[in-house]
């Protein structure tokens, strides 16, 4: 007898950067399990993520993280439906290490296999975070490699409204957290320390701010603060690190937040979520959720583990892609530069 479409089992597995993380999902958002293993600490020495090491750290982690994801669920691999798998955008080693223990288990099991965009990912998140939530609704998506407006018509129809030209959000938080001696990952850090700082004490500059632009560029911003930190060193000023992590974060947060409401109002929405990495972030939550009671929209983001990268968002994705015969075969490889196209 043939499941019902709401009982099916997605096994979902993410390694795009430096979280192995695999999932069971019934149906497209139930999480009957999500398991993430950090790379974080091993990372944290070089400043950053180093590819190589991530790989490698996949390659040790991916079948004990699968294992206690289907302990967990209380599933055994016979019991899944179908696999799905990020296969880009993302580290091209990392990706490799998840795609084909993806392949590899559709194959030995029979089962469909379905590669997922991790961006689309992202933006699914939301729908685990909010069991009532239904396209149409409005995306902002800020992570470390990408920062985009999406208008998400339907569970597979997507219009890109605008996206970065150069610099990702995260990537600049990053950045100047490491030309600050803060710590990897810089973002968190940015965020706590901003909140000791006077978002006001410095000017720094807001790019492609005209109305009706909904592309984003934090190249020239970033080079602001790396010119003022220069300057102050070279002057003999003591930085005040608080200061510029607020001034900075401010900078950031109102291009993020300005144009994220044009495009609401552009495209006629009454719902804005909030998806990826930076989500987590306090000072740009605290900001849209601001504005959003200021204009009368709804306003939701997912929880700090569903902001991560993790495989329950893969397979929340996989599931409502899965159900209008976004299948991929055997053949399928990492991408990644895969990029969030119209749809």
């Amino acid at each position: 007898m043939e499941k019902k479409k709401e009982e099916l089992l997605t096994l979902a597995i993410e390694s795009s950067c430096d979280e192995t993380s695999a999932a069971v999902l019934r149906g497209g958002r139930e999480i009957l399990a999500n398991i993430i293993s950090t790379q974080i600490p091993i990372h944290q020495k070089f400043g950053g993520v180093v590819p190589e090491i991530a790989s490698r750290k996949h390659i040790v982690n991916i079948m004990p993280v699968i294992d206690e994801c289907l302990r967990t669920a209380g599933v055994e691999l016979k019991d899944i439906d179908q696999v799905a798998v990020t296969y880009g955008p993302g580290l091209v080693g990392a990706l490799l290490v998840g795609v084909s223990a993806a392949k590899s288990l559709a194959f030995s099991l029979g089962k469909p296999l379905i590669g997922v965009n991790h961006l689309e990912g992202h933006i699914f998140a939301n729908f685990l975070a909010a069991p009532d939530l239904e396209p149409p609704f409005m995306a902002l998506v800020v992570s470390g490699g990408h920062t985009a407006l999406v208008d998400v018509q339907g569970y597979n129809r997507f219009r890109m409204m605008g996206q970065t030209r150069d610099d990702a959000a995260g990537e600049a938080f990053d950045k100047i957290a490491r030309v600050m001696g803060l710590p990897y990952p810089g973002g968190p850090r940015i965020d706590a320390l901003a909140k000791e700082g006077n978002p006001l004490a410095i000017d720094f500059p807001q790019a492609l701010t005209e109305k009706g632009n909904y592309e984003f560029s934090f190249s020239g911003l970033k080079s602001a603060v790396l010119n003022y930190i220069n300057s102050e060193k070279m002057k003999g000023h003591e930085l005040n690190k608080a200061d510029i992590a607020a001034s900075f974060q401010r900078s950031v947060i109102e291009v993020l937040v300005g144009k994220a409401f044009q495009a609401v109002k552009e495209a006629g929405r009454d719902t804005l979520v909030l998806a990826g990495g930076v989500a987590a972030n306090s000072g740009l939550e605290a900001r849209l959720r601001e504005e959003a009671e200021k204009q009368g929209v709804r306003f939701l983001y997912p929880d700090k583990i569903l902001c991560t990268d993790n495989a329950a968002m893969i397979g929340c994705r996989g599931y409502y892609q899965a159900l209008d015969g976004g299948y991929s075969d055997l053949y399928l490889n990492a991408v990644p530069g895969l990029s969030l196209t119209d749809k």
